[in-house]
């Protein structure tokens, strides 16, 4: 049986889309695999590391007929990178093999019974389904992602929580010493719901998102989340666990704020950053009335010092910050214009986007 007959750059794509989470070598060998079903000329790619599920549903011609089977995606995806884009490239069925021809190649795959892969078991109380565009979605996860922390063992914060409650989807990520904040409005009214996505899931969900024009439909369960975009139907485990209470880590009572530009900002906060060192990464702020200026040093007495003009008149301040955390929140906005709340030197900061409160970074000073 022909199970697929199409242009290398069709096939390709579709197989690259839902292997984002297949690793090469896996102690469950089946898992390395990429389940391949047809069902009359409909084909379906599934792949799973048990923790989520991917599905997507093409077609790409080939003979009409119910066949399954599992087969290596990673290899596959190799051996087709090698072909050129429009060359026509066709799957073959056999005992335990599928043979993938394209012009004079040929390779002969093993195989590993459809029966025998692993499928997510999808919960049976997903909530009400709700939508925004591809495009918001990829957006709001770049403003908070880079917030996440790495293998914390407070499990819940390796991860986004997402509160969907009323018209308004929310997201969280903080490590501990940063927490950045995003929301987008809902087009229906749902009732509330949290859900932390683990930081795995979130970088899946980065690559697959797209600009183009399309909703991303969302339902949330127990345990689970379920997305479906572009004809792919995503499911993922949750993090389990408590997250921190957000709004009493954002500061309401800052008494001082500047406004300047962006990319200034980052790039004099990457210039003095040169001067840190791979264990203190400390850099001192001081404000003051039509400046600001930025500081670093290390231990071998080196220093950078740059400044900024800015429009301030209010009460010196002095505070210290990583500068990683700065630079980080400044790369992953777009806008020209930054505003910066702040209190005093020991207090935390709020970095906002002007005319959107729906953003805010809260950075915890250091001690330099």
């Amino acid at each position: 049986m022909i199970v697929l007959k199409s242009t290398q750059d069709k096939f390709l794509a579709v197989l690259q889309a839902v292997s984002g989470i297949v690793e090469r070598r896996h102690t469950v060998p089946i898992l390395a695999n990429v389940l391949i079903r047809k069902t009359a000329s409909a084909l379906q790619f599934t792949t799973s590391d048990q923790e989520i599920q991917i599905r997507t549903v093409v077609e790409l011609g080939g003979d009409v007929g119910d066949f399954a089977t599992t087969v290596g995606a990673r290899k596959l995806i190799d051996i087709l990178k090698t072909l050129p884009a429009d060359q026509t490239v066709s799957l073959d069925s056999g005992a335990s093999r599928l043979v993938l021809k394209g012009g004079k190649s040929r390779f002969t795959l093993h195989t590993l019974p459809a029966e025998d892969f692993p499928l997510v078991q999808e919960s049976s109380s997903f909530g009400p389904a709700f939508s925004v565009p591809q495009k918001v979605l990829k957006e709001l996860l770049a403003q908070v992602s880079f917030a996440m922390a790495v293998q914390d063992i407070r499990y819940y914060l390796n991860g986004i929580l997402f509160v969907a409650e009323g018209k308004t989807l929310s997201l969280v990520a903080t490590d501990g010493h940063r927490l950045a904040f995003t929301a987008a409005e809902l087009e229906v009214e749902v009732p509330k719901q949290e859900v932390i996505l683990p930081r795995k899931t979130v970088l899946e969900l980065q690559r697959l998102l797209s600009d183009a024009e399309g909703a991303i439909q969302m339902q949330f369960a127990g345990n689970q989340a379920r997305f479906t975009f572009g004809g792919m139907e995503f499911v993922t485990k949750l993090v389990e666990g408590k997250f921190p209470d957000y709004n009493r880590v954002i500061p309401r009572n800052y008494t001082q704020s500047i406004t300047l530009g962006r990319a200034p900002l980052l790039a004099s906060l990457q210039r003095s950053a040169i001067m840190t060192s791979e264990k203190f990464k400390g850099v001192r702020l001081n404000i003051e009335p039509g400046s600001l200026r930025v500081s670093s040093n290390n231990a071998e007495q080196e220093e950078a010092v740059d400044e900024l003009d800015i429009d301030y008149d209010g009460e010196p301040i002095e505070i210290g910050f990583n500068v990683t955390y700065l630079i980080d929140v400044l790369t992953n906005m777009s806008q020209e214009m930054v505003r910066i709340d702040m209190m005093d030197g020991s207090s935390s900061v709020v970095f906002q986007i002007p005319g959107n409160e729906h953003f805010k970074y809260v950075v915890m000073p250091m001690r330099i």
